[in-house]
């Protein structure tokens, strides 16, 4: 059984994590979603990624805590390396990737959710956080960085030190969640609405650069982060869909990108 399984919706591509009942993740899920990432980076027809839990219960809820039980040291740390690893993949691609919180996101779901550049979550489903200081160590795939990027430093202690768990609605009033989407037909909605930031809506390469100097420009000083910001518009200048956007906006009609 595939742990991650692909659709493709157009230039949307559908990323399911699927290890039931909890969609609880290995080595081997965080290989197979590193491949699906890859792939789709070199896709030039994906345009955004979307990223969801199998059923209704969970998003994901983090690593699978009896393997970690069993397996040595030296295995955990190599374990979290390459899930680091791949989030920053993730993270990197310059593609708009979307977590699509279908339930309950804790611990290293949460983190996955976390290196995604949106997140739409489904009303009432489940709750938020990482609870990992109950179990003796630490967000350790990526939280710690990005959860205090995201609210600062004081609210991110708080968060994890306490480990509660807090509902989708909460997490909208914090900025974690972008927005809350109706239960019913919940990805149709997700796939739907990913669709927009496609050709021929939106300019994607345009969404890409625009994440690429947002992610990395972050780790930057703020005259590093103009001067890639200017290489890449200038880069933009070039490309196909500005030519077609600013030619649409003299002749007053809507564009029709193309995503290059």
């Amino acid at each position: 059984m595939s742990l991650i399984d692909v659709s493709r919706h157009g230039g949307v591509a559908v990323f399911t994590l699927n290890n039931p009942p909890a969609n609880a993740y290995s080595h081997e899920m965080h290989r197979e979603l590193d491949g699906a990432i890859l792939e789709a980076r070199f896709d030039e027809d994906v345009h955004v990624i979307v990223l969801t839990g199998a059923g209704e219960k969970f998003f994901c809820a983090g690593a699978d805590i009896r393997m970690l039980e069993q397996v040595t040291p030296e295995y955990k740390y190599n374990f979290c390396l390459h899930a680091n690893e791949t989030l920053v993949r993730l993270e990197q691609t310059p593609k708009l990737v979307i977590a699509a919180l279908n339930g309950h996101t804790v611990g290293g779901g949460f983190e996955i959710a976390l290196a995604c550049d949106l997140r739409w979550a489904r009303a009432g489903a489940g709750k938020l956080g990482l609870p990992e200081v109950a179990l003796g160590v630490m967000p350790g795939t990526g939280g710690t960085m990005r959860l205090s990027r995201a609210l600062g430093r004081s609210r991110a202690i708080d968060l994890m030190t306490s480990g509660d768990a807090f509902d989708f609605e909460r997490g909208l009033e914090l900025g974690l969640v972008n927005e809350i989407l109706p239960t019913d037909d919940f990805l149709d909605n997700v796939i739907a609405k990913a669709q927009r930031y496609c050709p021929p809506h939106k300019a994607s390469f345009a969404v890409g650069h625009i994440k690429r100097s947002v992610v990395s420009g972050l780790e930057m000083s703020a005259e590093g982060h103009l001067a890639l910001e200017r290489e890449l518009q200038q880069q933009l200048f070039k490309s196909d869909d500005a030519r077609e956007g600013f030619n649409a906006f003299n002749e007053k009609r809507p564009p029709a990108f193309e995503g290059h």
